[in-house]
């Protein structure tokens, strides 16, 4: 439960707060299961604070400095964290859904099962945050720095991560169903056995990632960089990998049926297996390409 003397104090306003803050700065505010909820809290200090539980639906923590904090179970819903600085934050579990946190600094946060359904997070600093198992279905994270996150089995269908940066990030086994992701940087980017069913890729960056056994089926690359990606075992059937970059790509027993490859280039790539039924590999490049020698396919390109 909440300090009495932390929630009086609260009471007097965030300037006062803020004095008291600065006045005992060992002293670490707890207000845990505290009812907030539509109290105006812009550019309080809560760092290193108590929140745990706390219910802080519609309150605005725009500018708030909450490095350290912890809001386990918290929840957040529809609240304003704008610019607000949440670095190494505690948020496990907590609900965000439909809250706005843009321009936020949540670098090396916790947010494991957290619910952010339909959050605001454009231009969020999440790097090197643990957003393992979360609830980001319809979330807007355009140009968000996500380097190196873990979003392994990360619910993110259609999000919007247009222009996001996701360089070694973790999304094992994350559903990116239907996503929006023309733009973003997926450099080294761990995919194995994610849901990319019917996501926008066009023109991303995918550069040495790791979409191994991955479900693509639908799912647009169009003028996408996918040198030295491992593609092994994937389903791609259907997919559109026209004008793609795929030189020494493991396109091993990857399924490939009715996708659209072409203009792509296959130069060096690994094709072994790979099942090419109805492709188009019209004006494709495939200098070096490895094919299965041992099983003739009428759709190898001559």
């Amino acid at each position: 439960m909440a300090n009495p003397e932390h929630l009086a104090l609260l009471d007097h306003g965030v300037a006062q707060w803020n004095e008291w803050r600065v006045r005992s700065p060992h002293t670490l505010p707890d207000l845990s299961d505290a009812k907030l909820s539509g109290k105006q809290l812009t550019g309080i200090n809560l760092n290193c604070a108590n929140l745990n539980g706390a219910l802080l639906c519609n309150t605005n923590l725009n500018g708030a400095n909450c490095t350290k904090a912890t809001f386990n179970n918290a929840n957040l819903m529809r609240a304003s964290l704008e610019k607000a600085t949440l670095k190494q934050a505690e948020l496990v579990n907590a609900t965000l859904s439909v809250a706005n946190l843009n321009s936020a600094n949540l670098s090396h946060a916790v947010l494991i099962g957290a619910d952010l359904k339909v959050a605001l997070l454009r231009d969020a600093d999440l790097s090197h945050a643990d957003l393992s198992a979360t609830e980001l279905y319809g979330a807007d994270l355009r140009s968000a720095d996500l380097d190196e996150a873990n979003l392994s089995r990360a619910h993110l269908s259609t999000a919007m991560l247009i222009a996001a940066n996701l360089s070694m990030a973790n999304l094992t086994r994350a559903n990116l169903d239907r996503a929006e992701m023309g733009q973003a940087t997926l450099y080294r980017t761990n995919l194995h056995a994610a849901s990319l069913i019917d996501a926008h890729c066009v023109g991303a960056f995918l550069s040495g990632a790791d979409l191994s056994r991955a479900n693509l089926s639908g799912a647009d690359f169009s003028w996408s960089k996918l040198s030295r990606v491992n593609l092994a075992h994937a389903d791609g059937r259907k997919a559109n990998l026209r004008g793609a970059d795929l030189r020494h790509a493991d396109l091993s027993a990857t399924n490939l049926i009715e996708a659209n490859l072409r203009g792509a280039n296959l130069s060096a790539a690994m094709l072994t297996d790979a099942v090419l039924v109805g492709a188009d590999l019209s004006d494709v490049k495939c200098d070096r390409t490895q094919f299965d020698t041992t099983k003739p396919d009428s759709n190898r390109p001559r």
